[in-house]
């Protein structure tokens, strides 16, 4: 008997480098995301690169377009509204989402952003990804976030913002 995986349908294994792309307003309120597959686990926007010589910047910018619809580089948002940390995280993949990746891996790369937005921008979900979005302000989406490498993040997003450089987005 076939397995899933071996039917004509089955996806590459997702390669073990992603993005973390914390969206925030000026006020620094962050948008958060709960997870469709995990009913009650809240998340900035993250996802695996498409292929392994893809920018992390445009892995970013991919993936805050699909989950949010929030496009970078529109009228409303800017290229440089979208930060790169230059910071790199590295931590073992949660067993219940292994499966996704190729045999032996267990650990993944991920990239951290910020993205600063217009208050009030529209956020069109991804349904098949997200229940559904909060704004929440910074201190109690670091507290909802169920991954502590996102939670760390969101907790550095003030000093982050109030570190960029005059003029920047």
């Amino acid at each position: 008997m076939a397995t899933a995986a071996q039917g004509p349908a089955a996806r590459p294994p997702k390669i073990p480098e992603s993005v973390l792309v914390v969206i925030h307003t000026d006020d620094l309120r962050v948008l958060l995301l709960e997870r469709a597959d995990r009913p009650g686990y809240w998340q900035s926007v993250t996802g695996s690169k498409d292929h392994p010589d893809e920018p992390a910047d445009l892995t970013a910018r991919r993936e805050v377009a699909e989950e949010t619809g929030i496009v970078v580089g529109s009228g409303a948002v800017p290229l440089d509204a979208l930060l790169d940390w230059q910071q790199r995280n590295v931590y073992e993949i949660y067993p219940v989402w292994r499966h996704r990746y190729a045999p032996g891996v267990t650990h993944n790369t991920e990239h951290v952003f910020s993205l600063r937005v217009p208050a009030g921008l529209p956020i069109v979900l991804a349904p098949r990804e997200h229940l559904q979005h909060a704004w929440l302000p910074w201190q109690e989406a670091a507290g909802r976030c169920f991954s502590p490498s996102n939670a760390q993040a969101i907790r550095e997003l003030p000093q982050r913002v109030a570190s960029r450089p005059p003029g920047r987005a």
